[in-house]
């Protein structure tokens, strides 16, 4: 029997704990992206996205282990969020201004022909709404200071705010790229309070007086 990789495990880019602001590289990474806007609990294309993005990671996963012998667990979601104003983040909270990219993340022994294949499988079985707009992007993400926050969504507007403008000018960083997170737990079947989600901020060094 294949033995099954769970990167949560396998790679230390997904480690993180509570209280703790780890300054870490984050290697480049291979990912299934959909891009959309407004409240993911509302937005009707934030649930057509989940949609399109969960078969054909599990049809990759299929075929892995099927046709190369090596079975993973299928990454936790991930999401890039971002708004003109970040304080749509913290202090507002305002998630009808919210930008969202959603992402699987693919095994680098996965190439894109067998991707291609596998969305070809996909689309000949009821195919999603949005499987056409799936693409494949590699993340180069550099330099990050990452947390774990435990608890709802909404409760993270305090460890942002933290993260925003106290950990990272402290440090004598500044921030780049795109608020990150990784989802660790089932929001199907994790209590808000329970969920444990990676939030992570690319950086680079502060320039004399704090710009790029």
């Amino acid at each position: 029997m294949a033995e099954k990789t769970d990167f949560k495990t396998a790679l230390d880019s997904y480690r993180a704990a509570r209280g703790e602001f780890r300054d870490l590289v984050v290697p480049p990474l291979r990912y299934l992206m959909l891009d959309g806007a407004g409240d993911p609990n509302t937005a009707p294309e934030f649930a057509t996205a989940l949609a399109a993005l969960y078969p054909l990671a599990y049809k990759l996963k299929f075929a892995s282990k099927r046709e190369l012998g090596r079975d993973y667990v299928v990454p936790p979601l991930e999401g890039l969020w971002w708004a003109e104003d970040m304080a749509a983040f913290t202090s507002a909270r305002d998630k009808s201004r919210w930008h969202w990219t959603v992402m699987l993340m693919v095994p680098d022994w996965i190439d894109d022909a067998r991707i291609a294949e596998a969305r070809a499988a996909v689309a000949a079985k009821a195919p999603p709404a949005r499987l056409d707009e799936v693409r494949v992007e590699t993340l180069t993400e550099g330099r990050c200071i990452q947390t774990l926050h435990v608890g709802s969504f909404d409760a993270e507007a305090p460890v942002l705010a933290k993260l925003h403008d106290e950990v990272i000018p402290g440090a004598g960083l500044r921030m780049t790229g795109t608020h990150h997170e990784i989802y660790l737990s089932d929001i199907r079947r994790t209590p808000p309070e329970k969920l444990r989600t990676i939030l992570r901020q690319p950086v680079a060094p502060a320039g004399p007086e704090g710009g790029a």
